[in-house]
């Protein structure tokens, strides 16, 4: 048995988990169902109460005229970006080099859809002003991934993001945003989400990240872009006969969950403060800007896993089930704090990070 293997079995046993809402179990949907009515009736094909409910209410929460719930975020968003290039009839669109469609889509919108992405700003920062006002090629849209994950959860502030608003309305480019991870974000932003999504086109946000439901997405816009997304959807095989059992999870977490982000992200705070306690540790960003951030550990993974195994079996408490090798002499791991965090007794945390630093330090 690896290392990592023996990292995750102790994490596992561990009585207290710092990050997420819990096991994505079966337990997720039951919970979810347990308040429905046995009578009430599924979604067909994208039609019907559970369905168009859902979305009329995602579309006002948003701020735009229709949203239209998908099964993935990954056909969403490629959905959106065929709209945006079709209507100007240019098949280039930009984004960031660590956007989930350049590194996580086996290139699926250039297979499905031969649509060229432009890559902007280096990979280690966000997309900025200037990096669009001096883009030489002309595209049909931009996408902007809110927070930007791969590097930690980073944001622009308000302000630049009103300038590129404003800037693509001007050069008649489409905006998109990957809002995967909005509702996380609003409270550094302290704007509601129908403002922040003013500034785009159209709006991506999922159900199964900080809001913890079992899948699915919502894809808004106008009435011309979102009828059409609804012909992309079947297109795409995304109109399967119900999807209720998404829907209402979906429905049932964001009620549960959206007035906790401003928690989430305090907590963040907090957790990203301990670790940079430590000896050679650092978070990305330094002071989270959502509920989610990056730890980075000056150490080798191979010496970092039994240590953390050893602080799981000596404390009960759980940091992460696996680490990724940056170089030979470092790793880090992602953190999204959701329900679990605040029932970790605080003395005992204290006590995990005074170990913690205790142990990297010889």
């Amino acid at each position: 048995m690896n290392e990592t293997s023996v990292l995750t079995r102790a994490f596992k046993q561990t009585d207290y988990q710092l990050a997420g809402h819990g096991s994505r179990n079966i337990q997720v949907l039951k919970d979810a169902l347990d308040e429905v009515d046995s009578d009430t009736n599924s979604d067909m094909y994208g039609k019907g109460k559970v369905i168009e409910d859902f979305e009329e209410k995602m579309a006002e929460y948003l701020g735009k005229e229709h949203a239209v719930f998908f099964p993935s975020g990954t056909m969403a968003q490629q959905i959106a970006l065929r709209i945006w290039c079709d209507e100007k009839g240019l098949k280039k669109v930009a984004y960031h080099p660590l956007c989930h469609l350049e590194i996580h889509e086996e290139d699926g919108l250039k297979e499905l859809h031969h649509i060229d992405p432009i890559l902007l700003a280096d990979e280690n920062r966000i997309i900025d002003l200037e990096d669009v006002v001096n883009m030489e090629d002309e595209i049909s849209c931009l996408l902007l991934e809110l927070p930007q994950r791969e590097i930690g959860g980073q944001l622009p502030d308000y302000e630049t993001l009103e300038a590129i608003s404003a800037h693509c309305r001007e050069e008649g480019i489409r905006l998109h945003l990957d809002g995967a991870r909005l509702f996380e974000i609003l409270p550094y932003y302290q704007k509601p989400a129908a403002e922040v999504c003013a500034l785009f086109d159209s709006v991506y946000v999922s159900f199964y990240k900080g809001i913890g439901g079992v899948a699915g997405a919502i894809l808004a816009g106008d009435e011309t872009f979102t009828e059409k997304s609804k012909v992309w959807k079947r297109r795409h095989g995304g109109d399967l006969i119900s999807l209720y059992p998404y829907i209402i999870s979906a429905d049932h977490y964001f009620e549960e969950r959206i007035g906790k982000m401003g928690q989430y992200h305090e907590e963040a705070k907090e957790l990203a403060s301990l670790f940079n306690q430590c000896h050679a540790v650092e978070t990305k960003p330094y002071e989270p800007v959502s509920n989610m951030f990056h730890v980075h550990f000056h150490v080798s993974k191979e010496k970092l896993e039994p240590i953390l195994v050893d602080l799981y079996e000596t404390t009960g408490i759980g940091l992460t089930s696996n680490l990724r090798e940056t170089s030979k002499t470092s790793c880090y791991y992602e953190v999204s704090i959701g329900d679990q965090y605040e029932y970790v007794p605080k003395d005992q945390l204290r006590d995990v990070f005074q170990l913690l630093d205790e142990r990297l330090s010889r």
